[in-house]
């Protein structure tokens, strides 16, 4: 059975879902949703999962839901590329801007990208039904909850592929040329973030069985003879790693996630270019730790932390800065320095040329593992830890 609608119509009539009088709205609304940092995986992830799930049986509505206000899709150039291959622009995608007063009890939610809602969504904690994702459990979903799905992947979306396999092929059963077009464009939707989370499956500290499996099944569904897995990652790629045109606050908020931990507030900011970059674009030291602290203090973080991906020579780097702001933020750092160099291999950053007393340091990090997925955990049970030792 081909596609009941295509990606267009499905937005569209997800909308008019939404937008509907509160009387003549499904009950209850049926949410997919990626985390706040809003990335390419969490965006895809809570598009391609919605529509699958909408277009197979039983067939009811989930309307995707990208984790941001609608002015920060700009900074999601990324996004934008991936949209324009499957027919789309980010005017099609709706936003928390879109979310109407809606009381919980009349909304089902699916995380995907994470495993835990927070910020503005986490009044809706208790109407969580499922869950796939590929961070660590911080034990919140429902152990009945369907699908619960949380295991280390490169990508959410191979595990949402993985999930999804059965739907999909009866989704592209008996096409016409106009369906697998249409089914292509999925396809190309799909593929992105895999391909950049994985560096088209080459980075072996990221890359799971998962990921490859979900790439070649993918891949044997597309008519697009034509299409090249490595362009079409270096072309995104290039997209999202072009950050010239950004504020430093742009830059701090654009790939961005916080938590609350033992009355402390954490921040963490990923950004796709190194510290050097960062310094050469500012021309001062103090100016990149002034917006820095800027950002920081806008957030009200007590903890405040960088996260750097780069390609110097081709070769990948990872290098993390970690902030106390306050007090309780600086004891918590002292503790992370104590129980976090060993284990994420970290070396001191240019003799310590960001570094202060012990309230903020900077270093190259050489376990290539261990992105924000496992970095964020060790720096909350920092927090806890701190605030324990405190009392």
């Amino acid at each position: 059975m081909a596609p009941k609608a295509t990606l267009q119509a499905f937005l569209a009539n997800a909308r008019s879902a939404l937008k509907a009088p509160a009387a003549q709205r499904p009950k209850p609304l049926i949410f997919v949703v990626g985390n706040e940092s809003a990335d390419l995986d969490s965006l895809c992830s809570a598009i391609v999962y919605a529509f699958i799930r909408t277009n197979t049986a039983p067939h009811a509505l989930h309307i995707p839901i990208s984790n941001l206000p609608r002015a920060d899709l700009a900074l999601r150039t990324e996004m934008t590329a991936v949209l324009r291959h499957a027919g789309l622009t980010t005017d099609h995608l709706l936003t928390l801007s879109d979310l109407p007063d809606l009381p919980p009890q009349d909304t089902r939610w699916v995380l995907v990208d994470h495993n835990s809602l927070t910020g503005p969504l986490k009044r809706f904690a208790r109407q969580v039904t499922g869950c796939v994702d590929h961070h660590v459990d911080e034990g919140v979903v429902d152990k009945d909850a369907r699908p619960r799905i949380i295991e280390p992947c490169g990508s959410c979306m191979s595990l949402v592929v993985d999930e999804c396999k059965a739907a999909w092929q009866e989704l592209s059963r008996g096409q016409n040329d106009d369906a697998a077009a249409e089914h292509d464009e999925l396809i190309k939707l799909s593929l992105a973030p895999i391909l950049l989370d994985t560096t088209n499956l080459t980075a072996e500290h990221k890359v799971r069985p998962k990921d490859t499996d979900a790439v070649k099944f993918l891949r044997d569904q597309l008519h697009d003879s034509n299409f090249d897995a490595a362009q079409y990652h270096d072309l995104v790629n290039a997209v999202k790693e072009d950050i010239s045109a950004l504020s430093f606050r742009d830059i701090f908020r654009k790939d961005y996630k916080e938590w609350e931990q033992s009355s402390l507030t954490l921040g963490i900011s990923c950004v796709v270019q190194g510290f050097e970059y960062l310094l050469e674009k500012a021309e001062t030291r103090d100016t990149v730790l002034e917006e820095l602290f800027s950002w920081s203090d806008e957030r009200k973080l007590d903890v405040t932390a960088v996260m750097t991906t780069s390609y110097p020579n081709g070769k990948f780097h990872r290098q993390l800065l970690v902030w106390g702001l306050n007090d309780k933020g600086r004891a918590a750092v002292r503790t992370f320095n104590d129980m976090a160099t060993e284990h994420l291999k970290l070396q001191q950053w240019h003799k310590g040329s960001l570094d202060s007393g012990s309230e903020r340091f900077a270093w190259a990090q050489f376990e290539l593992a261990a992105s924000r997925k496992q970095v964020a955990p060790l720096l909350r049970e920092a927090l806890r830890l701190s605030v324990e030792q405190k009392t």
